[in-house]
Formats: structure tokens, C-alpha cells, sequence
């Protein structure tokens, strides 16, 4: 994607707000550091809500990469004038905790061996459910997508009615698009998804 962002004048603006839960802390912004290696310019919004567990608290960030210091300064005075208009001072409970994890040795270690742990669970959880519908579908379907996609969701290909036949005949949750949420597969519940996903396959 590199040309084609330079050859069109493209300014991406990345998401990643599962940092750690795919690959890595490092390995997830690979396309980060390639865009920075290639000299574009591009935005990242960055959440702390899933890899730190802080979902009340709202707790992300905005960082622009810019080109020189004229863009630097013209940006940031953009982002303040925003960033008033809007809300002025956000709340800071959140942020010191984080910004204490990340400042200390101990406390960051912690973090970043939980982090291992939890995305170890969620492919875990994705070995589990493959498992499981492969066991039942003896090679009628394919549901390698499991293993190839990382992180905390999954696309599952089930179209809206599928997903509605899961809710109403199995209470199992998905959004319209499919997507399901890796994470909340348990041990105890993963082959009661299993056996629904296969009745809505089929």
C-alpha cells in the first residue's frame, strides 16, 4: 500500500486499538514503522481500552507523523484549537495510570507479560473453535479463516440471517457483519458455539 499512499498524496489514518493482541506489542505496528520508514505522513489513533483493560476510562491517543517542523507546528496548533472547541481538558485518571505502567520497569513487564497471556488465550480460543467445527463438519466446510486471522475478532463469512438463526435459536452473539468476538469464547462455551455455528452452516 506504500505506493500507492505516495503516488496518490494519501494521508492514511490508522486504527490499531488491539495493540498486542494480534502478533505483539512491536510486531502489530509493523505497518506503522514502514509508513515512518517510507517518509509518509499519517495519523494513528491508538485505544488503551482493550490492552489495558480500561474501558471505562476511555483512554487512547492521536499522534501525527508530519513531514517537517512547519507541518509539525501547523498541526499541532490545529489539534489544540480542536481538542478545545470539543472538550478542552479530558479526563486524567486513566491516563496517569497508564502513563505509570508505562514509565515503570517492574509495572511494564507486568503489563506486557499479561498482554502475552491474554493474546496466548485467544489463539487458544481460535485452535479451540477450529478445531471443534472441523471435528463436525469432516471436511465439508472450511473454516481455516480461524487460524489465518489474529487478534480479538474473527469474520465469519455468516450472513445476517445466520446471525440472527445464532441469537434466536443458540444465544449466541455476533454483530450483522459476522464478526465474532474471539475473546469471549471460553473453554466451557466453545463448543456449544461450535455446534451453533455448524446448525446455521448447514
Amino acid at each position: 500500500l506504500i505506493p500507492v499512499l505516495r503516488d496518490g498524496g494519501l494521508i492514511p489514518f490508522v486504527d490499531i486499538a488491539y495493540q498486542g493482541f494480534g502478533d505483539g506489542l512491536v510486531e502489530d505496528t509493523f505497518a506503522l514503522r514502514a509508513m515512518a520508514d517510507a517518509g509518509l505522513q499519517f495519523l494513528i489513533a491508538n485505544s488503551f481500552s482493550k490492552n489495558f483493560s480500561m474501558y471505562g476510562e476511555r483512554c487512547g491517543g492521536l499522534s501525527v507523523v508530519c513531514a517537517d517542523r512547519a507541518t509539525t507546528e501547523a498541526v499541532l496548533g490545529q489539534l489544540k484549537a480542536t481538542v478545545r472547541a470539543n472538550y478542552s481538558t479530558p479526563p486524567t485518571h486513566g491516563a496517569r495510570v497508564i502513563e505509570r505502567v508505562l514509565n515503570d520497569a517492574e509495572l511494564f513487564a507486568m503489563w506486557t507479560a499479561e498482554t502475552a497471556e491474554m493474546r496466548g488465550r485467544i489463539r487458544a480460543m481460535r485452535e479451540q473453535l477450529h478445531a471443534a467445527l472441523n471435528a463436525i463438519f469432516q471436511g465439508r466446510h472450511n473454516v481455516d479463516y480461524l487460524l489465518s486471522q489474529r487478534g480479538m475478532f474473527s469474520y465469519t463469512g455468516l450472513n445476517k440471517t445466520q446471525v440472527a438463526q445464532l441469537r434466536d435459536d443458540h444465544a449466541v452473539y455476533l454483530v450483522g457483519s459476522g464478526r465474532l468476538c474471539v475473546s469471549g469464547l471460553t473453554t466451557d462455551n466453545v463448543e456449544h458455539v461450535a455446534r451453533a455455528m455448524a446448525a446455521v452452516m448447514e
